[in-house]
């Protein structure tokens, strides 16, 4: 099995926000629940708080990158098992 290793692991720190690394790994449910969080739930929040939610967006942002890191520094073998045989969704 050919490891999607380095494509996941850069897509999630360029395009994390939008959940694009979760479809490369073919975790589409995971991908759509990130991308439901970024399009409405966020929103949602910021329009009713005025705003006074916008740290919490920024994890939006910050964990997707934290999680391609993650990818990155895994070997081949290890990301393999963990991301694509074992389907470990989250970090």
């Amino acid at each position: 099995m050919k490891s999607k290793r380095i494509t996941a692991g850069l897509t999630a720190i360029f395009l994390g926000y939008l959940g694009i690394h979760k479809f490369v790994l073919g975790y589409n449910r995971e991908g759509v629940i990130i991308l439901l969080v970024h399009f409405v739930a966020f929103p949602i929040f910021l329009f009713v708080t005025c705003g006074s939610s916008s740290p919490t967006y920024g994890l939006v942002y910050l964990l997707p990158i934290i999680e391609g890191i993650i990818y990155l520094t895994k070997s081949d073998e290890e990301f393999i098992n963990a991301y694509q045989l074992n389907k470990r969704a989250w970090f």
